[in-house]
């Protein structure tokens, strides 16, 4: 576990004003997406012909970005992974910054995952409008290295909410570690978000004993999300702990990738809103 890591940054002063507005309006909007780093799939002979470009650059890359940019301009806090850091592939451009300005967040965190160099920057991302009171970034077990969490604290103290951003293995073996990895810290959390492509369907995730205990999860209709253009598996999550409750839950239109984005209308307790704002007054630590 890293504190505070530096692969990414974070900009801006205490708020903006669009965040003071949404503590005033007392919810988040909030959207997870697998980008598969732009590029665009809508058949399942294109891992094939279109396989290239998780190593080469593509023309059209940044005019997809631009077009996620403006969807991704209607939430509060979005968690993204497949991301590229800025290598040759993207054209030298960190995914995770770039979006983070043709959106307009002022806070956004880059968590390297794999690192191969010029090739490739692996990552999963974070893009925010609230300041995070403290964000962690974790290396999450496994047979190969290169799946991560990003843990992000808004507020401090027993109201504060936690929201992860994960992106777990393919493995069944692989993922059973991860969830256990992630148990161990969800559970003595109160108020807690878990959204990402967890690579596994709700029965899955409720077959897991320890992970349900530590976040026990809400019996809601699963998303269906993977593949894109045919969505059969829900596959990206974004799981509640009980304190809290979601007021819409939806699947965003094909947005070029193989998986679809899944976005929660969250309203907070009133407990949670009041730690969020008393940490605006404080510096982050």
């Amino acid at each position: 576990m890293l504190e505070q890591g530096h692969v990414g940054s974070l900009t801006g002063g205490l708020t903006s004003n669009r965040g003071k507005s949404l503590l005033d309006h007392g919810h988040l909007r909030l959207l997870t997406f697998n980008l598969q780093v732009g590029i665009q799939t809508s058949a399942y002979h294109h891992y094939v012909t279109r396989s290239w470009q998780h190593f080469l650059p593509h023309p059209q890359r940044l005019k997809r970005l631009a077009v996620m940019g403006e969807v991704l301009s209607q939430f509060d806090v979005v968690g993204l992974q497949e991301v590229d850091g800025g290598s040759f592939r993207s054209s030298s451009i960190n995914q995770v910054e770039f979006l983070a300005g043709q959106a307009g967040f002022p806070h956004y965190f880059q968590q390297l995952n794999r690192n191969l160099g010029r090739i490739a920057q692996h990552s999963n991302g974070l893009l925010s409008r609230l300041v995070p009171s403290r964000i962690e970034e974790h290396r999450l077990p496994g047979a190969m290295p290169g799946r991560g969490a990003i843990h992000v604290r808004y507020g401090n103290g027993p109201d504060a909410l936690h929201i992860f951003v994960a992106h777990l293995a393919l493995s069944h073996r692989g993922r059973v570690r991860q969830l256990n990895y992630l148990s161990e810290i969800i559970e003595p959390l109160r108020h807690v978000v878990v959204m990402g492509d967890l690579n596994c369907t709700p029965e899955q995730l409720h077959a897991h004993e320890r992970f349900s205990t530590s976040l026990p999860l809400h019996p809601v209709k699963p998303l269906l999300s993977y593949p894109s253009w045919q969505p059969r598996r829900a596959l990206d999550h974004i799981l509640l702990s009980q304190t809290l409750e979601a007021a819409e839950v939806r699947v965003l239109d094909h947005l070029f990738s193989d998986h679809l984005p899944i976005a929660v209308d969250l309203p907070l307790p009133a407990a949670c809103l009041n730690a969020l704002a008393d940490a605006e007054q404080k510096p982050r630590h």
